[in-house]
């Protein structure tokens, strides 16, 4: 599989999310071209304010070993938040993929300057959903 064909997986996880009540967040950490751990923002789900799409996904794949996670690839919906982008560097995961950085900005510059390898898809479908969330917000 491509990053674009995971990242579709990951906005299925979005949508899912949204549809749960949640934000439009999801995320996948993928090891060797293969998901070991999917995820959604749960923070409206389950009252968690920790508990971001990155954070979900990273928990549900398990306990890796720090080789594992310098192998892995961890793909989102959204700009990962300075939260999120921390827990990627302290892992050592080396490659981000997101979908867009347009909605909101995350913490791009962080991890940039920790030398992660950041690719942004910039996916229309995503970025409109999670803007008419916020629009939803906003009213």
């Amino acid at each position: 599989m491509n990053d674009l064909e995971f990242m579709e997986i990951a906005v299925d996880e979005a949508k899912k999310g949204l549809e749960e009540g949640g934000r439009p967040i999801g995320s996948l950490l993928v090891l060797d071209g293969k998901i070991i751990g999917r995820g959604r923002n749960q923070g409206m789900q389950k009252g968690s304010v920790i508990l971001h799409a990155e954070m979900d996904a990273i928990e549900n794949a398990g306990r890796l070993t720090r080789e594992e996670y310098v192998r892995s690839t961890i793909y989102t919906t959204l700009s990962a938040c300075l939260m999120c982008s921390g827990t990627i560097v302290y892992l050592g995961i080396q490659r981000v993929v997101s979908a867009d950085n347009t909605s909101v900005m995350g913490a791009e510059d962080f991890l940039l300057k920790n030398g992660i390898e950041l690719i942004t898809i910039d996916h229309p479908e995503m970025i409109g959903i999670f803007r008419m969330y916020l629009e939803k917000l906003t009213k």
